[in-house]
């Protein structure tokens, strides 16, 4: 009787043993749709900053690099700034709480700082700026050929739910504007040019209505620091991440990879390195693919196949991509 009792025992903590351990999810049934073959023209200069959706393949908007200076946070709380790297732009943050003794860019070379290609909010040239009242220097960087914007002095004075205010000059203090840049929750920024009188242009779209952009923008080398300007490819930070995938071909990748793979929010996840420059040419990796979790939690996958058009010209991205 014993013995049984004992077996009985043995059998019911078996049972309820392999009741508590973990089982593999099955994969859903997914249906995958077309591959897209697609290609955008960002002009030879790469005058172009190209915003595209990947579930509409679109083109949802097109604006000149040199349209605008400076992103602000658009969230109720946002405070951060971004300046627009594909002009190659620098800050320099003086210490200085006296704008107009502020009049030329002493200190700037040595100290001028750079927003980090990852898009972290937490690593930018201008930082937290809502405490200190102090003076920045911006280098406005260069337009598409190659032309230098010139030098600002700027003072970012308040930030409420709905705007910023700045107050901002030429060096020698002329041409001093105080302006109000209105938040716009749709979108991830709202942006300024220092241009002339100063303007809130429109650059992004609709923060849910694009998946990535084709830019140039500032990368940082290390072993030495070196900033360069590279063209590539930037996503959305908004909700959206990506996956880089060199072993497994794009004809070979599925919805069931997407499970298996380590998905980044750096915005520069895709970047530039599709391509390799000879020196006179660029060639593309058609081996270097991409997963991508767009803001509606819909997955792409994509990799480049050209950077020219029919006619040779350069600035033509051209890419395939699949949705999952």
């Amino acid at each position: 009787m014993k013995t049984i009792s004992i077996l009985c025992c043995l059998a019911f903590y078996a049972l309820l043993l392999s009741s508590c351990e973990v089982k593999e999810l099955p994969v859903p049934r997914h249906d995958a749709g077309n591959v897209i073959t697609t290609t955008v023209d960002m002009s030879a200069s790469y005058k172009w900053q190209i915003y595209y959706s990947l579930e509409t393949n679109a083109m949802i908007s097109k604006v000149a690099k040199s349209a605008w200076d400076l992103g602000f946070e658009s969230s109720d709380e946002g405070y951060h700034i971004v300046m627009n790297t594909s002009k190659f732009m620098f800050a320099y943050n003086t210490h200085n709480t006296n704008f107009s003794a502020v009049t030329d860019t002493a200190g700037f070379a040595n100290g001028k700082r750079w927003d980090e290609p990852s898009g972290n909010l937490d690593s930018t040239a201008i930082g937290d700026w809502r405490t200190a009242g102090e003076v920045y220097i911006i280098d406005r960087g260069y337009d598409e050929t190659g032309a230098q914007q010139g030098f600002r002095k700027i003072m970012f004075t308040a930030v409420s739910t709905t705007e910023y205010i700045v107050k901002y000059a030429k060096m020698n203090g002329t041409g001093e504007i105080t302006f109000h840049v209105s938040k716009d929750n749709a979108c991830n920024f709202s942006f300024l040019s220092l241009a002339g009188n100063g303007a809130q242009v429109i650059v992004e779209p609709p923060k849910d209505q694009w998946d990535i952009c084709f830019t140039q923008y500032t990368h940082i080398f290390y072993n030495p620091t070196m900033p360069y300007l590279v063209t590539g490819c930037l996503h959305n930070r908004f909700n959206t991440t990506v996956a880089k995938e060199t072993t497994k071909s794009f004809t070979a990748l599925n919805f069931s990879d997407t499970y298996h793979y380590e998905f980044f929010s750096a915005i520069n996840t895709i970047g530039y390195d599709w391509k390799t420059f000879s020196g006179t040419t660029y060639a593309t990796d058609p081996n270097k693919c991409y997963l991508l979790k767009n803001s509606k939690g819909h997955f792409y996958k994509l990799h480049f196949i050209d950077f020219y058009n029919a006619t040779g010209d350069k600035g033509n991205p051209k890419w395939e991509f699949q949705a999952l």
